[in-house]
């Protein structure tokens, strides 16, 4: 394998050719700043060209890469097949419409630097800074999930759908090997896999902004949400609950 980089930044789009180009730039001028070794690629689902315009502008950038598929296959999706191409010892991902400025992996850096597995952005502390609120039935919506959630599943933080997440690059890869939603959920399986296996988990306030254009549909996405968190919950049992017995198998 080619030499690591320092860090590789995952961007997870649908038919985002209107903010695509803006975040990459602002990614690499943040590289830039910090002298970071890394390189970002894109996982763009859609047909709104948002692939063609990235594999345009990486012709002129070797650290630019871009995956994807014509259909909606999944930020889940997108995210997982992105991580076996990473190069980089940090691994992470951030919503490709720059909902959180990337200057706030400062923040993230320093706990990776402490030893931390897995440091995850979030909303939902009291230094966390909004710029822009979502609609209030989305706040209503999340706040029910939020219960709904950590009544089913034991989660290690408060926010778990921030789209700002790192791992360290054994971390990453150990945790994509078991995580197989494909949906908008998968950051609840990542986080669940990772405090059933022991990993150091931190959450992290930051700045974020709403862009008052999810392309969550509020009724059918709900519902497959709420699915995906009953698979994910028997899933992490089951596989955690293998991998214990295997270990005690092998230690007889």
């Amino acid at each position: 394998m080619a030499e690591l980089l320092d860090l590789s930044l995952i961007l997870p789009a649908y038919n985002e050719r209107a903010s695509i180009a803006r975040t990459i730039e602002a990614a690499f001028g943040y590289f830039r700043s910090r002298g970071l070794k890394a390189e970002i690629i894109v996982a763009a689902d859609g047909n709104d060209g948002t692939r063609e315009l990235v594999r345009e502008i990486a012709g002129e950038n070797p650290n630019l890469t871009v995956i994807g598929h014509e259909e909606r296959c999944g930020k889940g999706r997108g995210v997982r097949e992105a991580v076996w191409l990473a190069r980089g010892r940090i691994i992470g991902y951030a919503d490709a419409d720059n909902k959180v400025p990337l200057d706030e992996y400062d923040k993230i850096a320093h706990w990776l630097n402490e030893g931390y597995a897995v440091v995850a952005g979030s909303r939902g502390l009291e230094q966390s800074k909004i710029e822009r609120y979502q609609p209030w039935y989305r706040r209503l919506g999340s706040r029910g999930f939020f219960y709904f959630l950590h009544a089913l599943i034991e989660m290690p933080v408060r926010d778990t759908q921030c789209g700002f997440k790192f791992f360290h690059r054994e971390t990453a890869l150990h945790l994509f090997r078991l995580q197989q939603i494909d949906g908008y959920m998968f950051d609840i399986e990542l986080l669940a896999f990772a405090h059933r296996l022991g990993y150091r988990i931190k959450e992290v306030p930051i700045c974020w902004r709403d862009d008052a254009d999810s392309r969550l549909q509020l009724l059918s996405g709900n519902v497959r949400n709420v699915i995906d968190v009953f698979r994910i919950r028997l899933y992490v049992e089951h596989r955690t609950e293998k991998a214990s017995a295997a270990t005690v198998a092998g230690e007889k």
